[in-house]
């Protein structure tokens, strides 16, 4: 039988896996043996960098741990099992995750952002512009990984345009809350404060939204980074390199992540990114049929709510946009 040809792409995936195998294999080998380790305990994963993490112990101590050649890489929001050393800790195992949030690398596969997360705050601000398809994209995440999602209107202290304030009143329409805030004047924190107590949540948006400002002022000490916006391009700089794990004081864990313009929803399906736009949900039940793909088909019940206004046409060609493209990678 003929050898299957694989393309330029698949062979730099393969070429990668093998060196990063061989990597682990000798990091692994200068790892202390399991006997010259303290007893196994649970961490929770505050900061990932590659094949190292800084995992936080039950008493609150932050260790730096190495992993175990067999381990998958964890990150912010991972609870692990792990043992001390001298001066440094193994990572043995990853506890089982109840979510993971991912993004698509370079080579458009799936790369792990977080995990074990409750909810998403989804932030938007006048600079950078919000673009509805990108909210959507966060939107259609949170709804497949079961997750409440918040729209969090930063920079509240700034002026918005009329097409932005109307898109995010759509977004509260259609039951999704949406808060205002502001880490420049502190409107609108407290508001935000009650939303992430007991929760582990994630902030996601486009770089230069403020996310690394918020954190800021909800947490003075976390001193995270905060970049100027990029004027001349109309983006943010990338300030978080990494999704980092910060605790409030009266309960509940924020995730910062980095600025990314990208979400992963490559691995959903039509069905996944449908369940994605909650307003959708009443008319789809009246398509004549079960496999309507909502465009040209007869008797479509999105068709018919869109012509009669229930529905928005842009919200409507968002969910086209998406569903184009993962069938397009898929194909």
């Amino acid at each position: 039988m003929a050898k299957r040809k694989i393309n330029k792409q698949q062979q730099r995936r393969i070429n990668a896996q093998h060196r990063q195998r061989s990597r682990r294999a000798r990091d692994d080998d200068n790892l202390p043996d399991s006997d010259a380790l303290g007893p196994e305990q649970i961490g929770l994963v505050i900061e990932s960098f590659g094949r190292q993490v800084n995992i936080e112990a039950k008493d609150g101590e932050v260790t730096r741990c190495h992993l175990r050649a067999n381990v998958e890489n964890p990150v912010a929001g991972d609870r692990v099992i792990w043992q001390m050393g001298d001066n440094t800790g193994v990572i043995v195992a990853v506890e089982p995750r109840r979510s993971l949030l991912t993004r698509p690398d370079f080579n458009g596969q799936p790369k792990s952002i977080a995990a074990n997360i409750d909810q998403m705050l989804i932030v938007v601000a006048a600079q950078p512009p919000a673009y509805a398809n990108l909210i959507d994209r966060y939107l259609v995440a949170a709804e497949a990984h079961q997750l409440t999602a918040v729209i969090v209107r930063n920079k509240s202290d700034l002026p918005v345009d009329d097409d932005t304030l109307a898109m995010l009143n759509s977004y509260a329409d259609n039951g999704y809350t949406v808060l205002t805030a502001s880490s420049t004047d502190g409107k609108g924190l407290d508001a935000l404060r009650a939303q992430l107590a007991d929760a582990t949540s994630i902030f996601v948006g486009q770089s230069g939204v403020g996310k690394s400002s918020l954190v800021n002022a909800l947490l003075p000490e976390a001193n995270t980074a905060v970049g100027e916006l990029s004027h001349a391009a109309d983006k943010g700089r990338h300030t978080t390199t990494t999704a980092r794990l910060f605790h409030f004081p009266d309960g509940g864990d924020l995730i910062d992540s980095p600025g990314i313009r990208e979400f992963g929803v490559q691995n959903l399906d039509r069905k996944s990114v449908e369940q994605g736009f909650r307003e959708f949900q009443p008319f789809i039940s009246q398509c004549r049929f079960r496999d309507c793909r909502h465009e040209s088909e007869p008797d479509c019940g999105l068709q018919a709510a869109l012509e009669r206004g229930d529905i928005s046409p842009v919200r409507l060609q968002s969910y086209r946009q998406i569903v184009a493209e993962i069938e397009g990678q898929h194909g």
